[in-house]
């Protein structure tokens, strides 16, 4: 309870402009310069899509991301493409998501692909979307990037998905 309210507090305080850019000034975002580049060989048309998010989604009946650990949750929560919006819930204490709580697509714009898919703009959807928590921080880090993002990227591969979509929040 306590580590919640402080979270609250600090979403709060990076409201302020100069305490937000501050921050920035002084984060060492991870880097990787080994991160291959694969053109795009068929219409988007004719591409399996799938979502991938960081805001902290899973299904309101799913196990939520832990919020008892100030340094995240390296897991990730596997969501059925063919969810209804509704049954879809955010637990991410790290960021201001009251907008995103009354309209999930803009961390999970799974209406908008829907709606792009209807359209004959992108092909269809894996049968899988995949969310994680986007506040990753000291030993966690090496977890979600040598086995979690690995067993996704796996599952993707798997289920031959051409394009990926990952959506920060």
């Amino acid at each position: 309870m306590v580590n919640n309210f402080l979270n609250k507090i600090m979403v709060a305080l990076y409201r302020i402009p100069w305490i937000k850019n501050r921050w920035a000034q002084n984060f060492n975002a991870q880097e990787s310069d080994t991160i291959p580049w694969t053109p795009l060989v068929k219409p988007l048309s004719h591409c399996k899509i799938a979502l991938l998010t960081t805001g902290g989604a899973h299904l309101k009946n799913d196990t939520p991301f832990d919020m008892k650990d100030k340094d995240g949750d390296p897991t990730y929560r596997r969501i059925p493409s063919s969810v209804a919006p509704k049954d879809i819930t955010i637990t991410h204490d790290y960021y201001d998501h009251n907008d995103a709580d009354q309209d999930i697509n803009l961390i999970f714009p799974i209406e908008t692909l829907r709606d792009a898919q209807q359209k004959g703009l992108v092909g269809e959807s894996a049968d899988f979307f995949y969310s994680f928590m986007g506040h990753i921080n000291k030993h966690h880090i090496k977890t979600l990037m040598e086995q979690t993002a690995k067993e996704v990227a796996h599952l993707l591969k798997k289920e031959k998905v051409d394009i990926a979509f990952l959506v920060p929040a």
